[in-house]
This record gives C-alpha cells, structure tokens and sequence, in this order.
C-alpha cells in the first residue's frame, strides 16, 4: 500500500496504513476472513478521527482489506470507500480458491473446507458474506478488479457493485488478475482513484 500513499500525498491526502491482525508485525493467530480484522480497520477509524481529527475520511481496502472494511460490526464509518479484489461470500472464495488448484475437483471438495470455518474461528458462514455487509454502506463506494481475477472473478465483482447502493462506480481493470492494480495500471488507476475521491469528498 506504500504506493498508494505516496499517490495521496501527491494530491494533499494524508494516510494510515495498518497491519491487520496476523498480517505483518501485528500479532493473532490467524487470518480469518476478515471478520476479526475488521476490529482493527474500526480501529485505525477511530484513531484518525479522535486522536488525528481528521474532517473526512477515505478507506482503500484491498482483498482481505476490503472485506475487513465491511464485515463485523462495519461498514467503517468513512465519507468514501473504495474496494479493490473483495471476495462476495466465503464459500465462493473458498471454491475459486481450490478450482485455481485443482479444477473442477475443487467445486466438489469446497464444501468439506468453508463447512469447517465455523468449528476453527467461531464464526458462521452467514457473517463472512461482504455481498451482504456493503448493502449497509451509504457512503459512495468504487468496486475495482481484474477482468481476469481467478481469486474474486468478474461477475462476482458485479454482484458485489449491484448489491451496493446508488452511489457507486465500477472497474473491471481489463487483463488484471489479483495483483496490485496501481501497479499493473498506474496512470488509469491514479486518475480514476483521484477523480472518486474529489467527486465524494
């Protein structure tokens, strides 16, 4: 996300990037889908907006990032939301995930995984479902993926837009897989992500 954060700056925008729990050097014992780490996307909110006191805020939540802006106690409470590669429901990430792996084998083998998560983390499947989540969102949100993600395909990243409510955009990055976008198409990214912000805030 360094990146991103030297591209904000660049239009006046200061950031906060965070490690999510059992990401870099935050503790936690696993990564769970983003129901857990949303405590810490809630968290880093709230330290911007009581410690820094900041007027209006703007979160890029990218894969896990994003679902973690959703799920849980969420939506964040932003002015603006932009969601790059964010799976739409657990099971489908889970059965894309092992058809990557094992074609067709892996729609069959799905259930016997994603039936486990709620026995290992203590979560149901019904709380891991973003597509739910963002419906609760009313702030204006941008929805990006690759037109070639294997990982959140194409038409789960439309699902995930029209289950949104009307203030939103979409980009399908056209020959994208899930990869970091701002590097895969710097310019376009860089003027579509400053043209939301500046149209939200």
């Amino acid at each position: 996300m360094i990146g991103r954060a030297s591209f904000l700056k660049d239009m006046g925008i200061s950031s906060l990037l965070i490690d999510l729990q059992a990401h870099g050097e935050t503790l936690g014992s696993e990564i769970t889908f983003g129901i857990r780490e949303s405590v810490d996307a809630a968290n880093g909110v709230s330290f911007l907006k009581e410690v820094k006191e900041c007027g209006k805020i703007v979160a890029i939540g990218q894969s896990l990032g994003g679902a973690s802006a959703l799920l849980g106690n969420g939506p964040i409470h932003v002015d603006a939301l932009i969601l790059e590669s964010v799976y739409p429901t657990i099971e489908e990430a889970v059965q894309n995930r092992l058809e990557m792996r094992l074609g067709k084998m892996g729609k069959i083998i799905a259930p016997f995984l994603y039936l486990q998560i709620p026995l290992r983390i203590d979560v149901s499947l019904s709380e891991l479902k973003p597509i739910e989540a963002i419906k609760k969102v009313n702030v204006p949100v941008f929805i990006i993926s690759g037109s070639n993600d294997e990982h959140t395909k194409a038409e789960e990243t439309e699902r995930l837009f029209h289950a949104a409510n009307e203030s939103k955009q979409l980009w399908l990055v056209k020959g994208a897989a899930h990869e970091d976008l701002l590097s895969y198409r710097p310019e376009e990214y860089k003027a579509k992500i400053s043209s939301f912000i500046k149209q939200s805030l």
